[in-house]
Parts: C-alpha cells; sequence; structure tokens
C-alpha cells in the first residue's frame, strides 16, 4: 500500500531534489496553481472532471464514481506508463488529499509503482505558504535596486543571482514586469503562484546575511507583495541605477520586444494615453502606429515615467540611498558588486 505524507515532511525533500511531485488535477486545476516544480498528470481531463461534477450535483455520488471508474478504466495503462517514466522517489496530491490522489496511490501500488499521498492535498499546502508568510525567516538586511524605468534593474539582479548572490526577483515570480506594458508576451501569475514561488526562494536564503531585490510597488500584475517585505523595502539601502536615455530605451526595446507585439502594446497606451498631455500622446499614438518604437519610449520615459518615478521613487534620504552613476547595463552590474558583499566572502554555501 502507499504511505501518508506531510507538507512539513514533504518540503524539505522536494525543496532538497529527493521527490517528484505528480499533480493528479486537471490541466486548468494544474495551470492555475500548483506545488512548483511539481508535474501534471490528469486523473481526470477537464472534460471528464466537469462530467464528473455534474453527475455528482444532478444525479447521485454513485453515478459519479460509476462514471470516473469507466473513464480511468479506460485509460489505466498509459496512466501507469507515465508515472513509471519518472525515477525516483514521488508524491501524488490533488485538491484535499481525497478520490483522486488515493485511487491513484493506490492503483499504482497495485501495478508495483510505489508513491506517497500528501495529506490534505495542495489546500493544506497552501495553508503552509499562507503561514510561512505569515512568519518568515529572512535576512534582517537587504540591498534595493532602484532607478528609473530601463534602468536594467531586472536585467542586474538576473546576472548577479547566476553570480551566487542573494537575488529575490519579484518581477520574475509575478511574471509580469511591473509596469502597465508588463503582462505583454506572458501570463501574470496569480497570487497563489507569487506566493508559492516566493516562500520557497525565501527558504533557500533564510541563512544569507542579505537579500537584494528590485524597488516594487505593493502590486506586480495580478500579485502584491507581503506587508513585510514593503516594510524591509522602506528601511533598506537602495542603490540607485543612473542610466543615459539611450541605454535606457535599448534596455526597455530589448526587454519587452515590442515589433513582436504592436497591438498589444497600443491597446496599453491607451489605457494611460488621457494621463499625459494631448499632444504628446497623440504622437506616441502615431509612433506605435508606425512602428517608431524608439521615439514612443523616449516620449513615454519623458512625459510619463521619470515624472511618476521622481514623485514617488527617490523619496529616500542621502543615507539610505547611493546612486551609481554609468552608461550601459555591464558598468552597472560591476558597480552593484562594488557596493555589496561578494557572496564567496561570506561563505556561499551559507544560504545557497
Amino acid at each position: 500500500m502507499f504511505s501518508n505524507i506531510t507538507v512539513d515532511e514533504l518540503v524539505p525533500l522536494f525543496e532538497n531534489g529527493e521527490m517528484k511531485l505528480i499533480d493528479v488535477r486537471s490541466p486548468s486545476e494544474y495551470e492555475n496553481f500548483s506545488i512548483p516544480g511539481s508535474i501534471n498528470i490528469p486523473f481526470f481531463d477537464d472534460a471528464e472532471r466537469a462530467e464528473i461534477g455534474t453527475l455528482y450535483k444532478q444525479v447521485s455520488v454513485d453515478a459519479a464514481k460509476e462514471r470516473g471508474l469507466e473513464i480511468i478504466s479506460a485509460k489505466l495503462p498509459e496512466f501507469v506508463r507515465e508515472f513509471k517514466k519518472i525515477d525516483g522517489n514521488k508524491t501524488v496530491f490533488c485538491w484535499r488529499g481525497g478520490m483522486r490522489s488515493r485511487t491513484t496511490a493506490t492503483l499504482l501500488s497495485l501495478m508495483d509503482v510505489h508513491v506517497s499521498r500528501l495529506e490534505g492535498g495542495i489546500r493544506e499546502y497552501r495553508r503552509w505558504v499562507v503561514s510561512q508568510l505569515d512568519q518568515p525567516e529572512i535576512p534582517s538586511n537587504a540591498f534595493v535596486l532602484n532607478g528609473l524605468t530601463g534602468s536594467g534593474k531586472t536585467t542586474i539582479l538576473k546576472a548577479l543571482e547566476q553570480q551566487g548572490y542573494p537575488v529575490v526577483d519579484l518581477e520574475g515570480m509575478a511574471n509580469h514586469k511591473g509596469s502597465i506594458f508588463g503582462h505583454i508576451g506572458t501570463e501574470p501569475h496569480n497570487q497563489k503562484k507569487f506566493d508559492s514561488l516566493l516562500v520557497h526562494q525565501l527558504r533557500k536564503l533564510q541563512n544569507a546575511p542579505y537579500v537584494l531585490f528590485e524597488a516594487e510597488g505593493s502590486r506586480i500584475g495580478k500579485a502584491a507583495t507581503p506587508p513585510w517585505f514593503n516594510e524591509l523595502k522602506t528601511h533598506s539601502l537602495h542603490l540607485i541605477i543612473d542610466m543615459p536615455m539611450e541605454a535606457r530605451i535599448k534596455e526597455i526595446l530589448e526587454d519587452y520586444h515590442p515589433t513582436d507585439h504592436q497591438a498589444e502594446f497600443m491597446e496599453a497606451f491607451l489605457r494611460i494615453k488621457t494621463r499625459m498631455p494631448q499632444d504628446i500622446a497623440n504622437q506616441i499614438e502615431a509612433d506605435l502606429t508606425t512602428c517608431d518604437f524608439s521615439s514612443a519610449v523616449r516620449l513615454l520615459l519623458e512625459h510619463y515615467y521619470d515624472a511618476r518615478y521622481k514623485h514617488t521613487g527617490l523619496q529616500y534620504p542621502a543615507t539610505q540611498k547611493k546612486v551609481l552613476a554609468v552608461h550601459n547595463i555591464e558598468e552597472a552590474i560591476q558597480a552593484v558588486k562594488d557596493h555589496i558583499p561578494i557572496p564567496s566572502k561570506i561563505g556561499k554555501k551559507q544560504f545557497v
């Protein structure tokens, strides 16, 4: 028979790569929210789940169970083969640790495929995530990357993370670039996905002497950052990237790829068109229509984003900020490294 495992027992195992996670819920449930790193082998697909649900509500529990048995019986061989492809220790889960995961674990055990079943399912995992966010174990020190739009803050963070620095990439976790155009070319994560990614990254960095992250608002796309994170930002040292306009325009064009998403950029711009002088707004709209994106970006920076940033992004005392004047991203990366401790000198093994 299969064994049960609690969330507290499971998390260290999959964080260390010792446990594979299989979500047996339908594809749409999996897409909406799952445990990071899990794979989806659905017990029922979306149409089958809807059919079973209808029978359960409108006919009877027995009718739903009988139809469910018919469906899974027909595809059982392929279902089992998918699990056999996965090496190592495995844990299955569904919404509440109920019928789908219990039946899956039972069927697999009969086929000599041994798995654990997550007690309480992903609902219990979500409760664990929320409790972790309520009482986080994080470094008390932080460095915050700040600067005008287009200063390459996310690019800098990603480069430093690859070099071993303790980075929290909030935009990456939200899958959103933070601006009115930030959703273009991607599918922003909902709050549950964001929270899970944040919790596991913070657990990974809990022994670090500091964390490094970008100055974001309290909301990034569909996700909101925890209040204590905003408090940490408020009291930390801000490294302000001061980069020339031309370099910022270049960074934005390389990051957003507007030529691939002309219609989406126009749609997003029209949502803020009335927030700037009419003649400027009309010129930006004309530039977007003719694909003169360099001109459009310049005008957006000069007449919208820079003014907003200078009003809200620089309200820190001189003792709490350090301006780093650079010409490009490469110089910016080095300038940030020059102002924060080097991971190799603080013992990388402490927080990786």
